[in-house]
């Protein structure tokens, strides 16, 4: 099945933003993984799973009739357990990847659904996620970049390759 044009529109933002993402926090090395600006803050490691977990949150919350998993609490608790950049980039890799796949397999049809009713994004088409989750990884690289600041590092200017 070839991609539609749509989605693969789609697609390359996410493409982009992946690229984006890794050139701005590829600085930070696997011995970074565990620092984090203030205690109660998440670590590099932790920063960049959660990227990961929130790409995979938004394609299942379209996916399903329920619509969005609400239980923050319980995505912050599974963070806790990641102390690896490396495994973490890898999650993200896949996370993005999924994405990627998602999109290229809808049709506009199915991309101009309704989401679930709901406090996120309810009742907007589909393919409105995509924006969500490229604004979403923004966030977190820049969060991100900071913190490659703090540790002396200069990240790059992610739009130039």
């Amino acid at each position: 099945m070839s991609p539609n044009p749509q989605a693969y529109d789609f697609a390359s933002q996410l493409l982009a933003s992946k690229e984006y993402f890794g050139r701005s926090t590829g600085v930070l090395g696997e011995s970074d993984s565990g620092f984090r600006p203030q205690e109660d803050m998440m670590t590099a490691a932790q920063q960049v799973a959660h990227a990961a977990q929130t790409l995979d949150w938004f394609i299942e919350g379209a996916s399903r009739p329920e619509g969005f998993d609400l239980d923050f609490e319980k995505q912050a608790r599974t963070l806790t357990a990641v102390t690896s950049l490396a495994a973490a980039r890898q999650a993200l890799e896949t996370a993005y990847d999924n994405a990627i796949r998602f999109f290229r397999s809808r049709s506009p049809e199915d991309l101009a659904r309704p989401l679930p009713p709901g406090p996120v994004m309810g009742g907007l088409p589909i393919s409105e996620i995509v924006w969500a989750m490229v604004e979403h990884t923004a966030h977190h690289r820049g969060a991100l970049t900071v913190y490659s600041r703090l540790l002396g590092k200069v990240p790059p200017m992610p739009y130039v390759g």
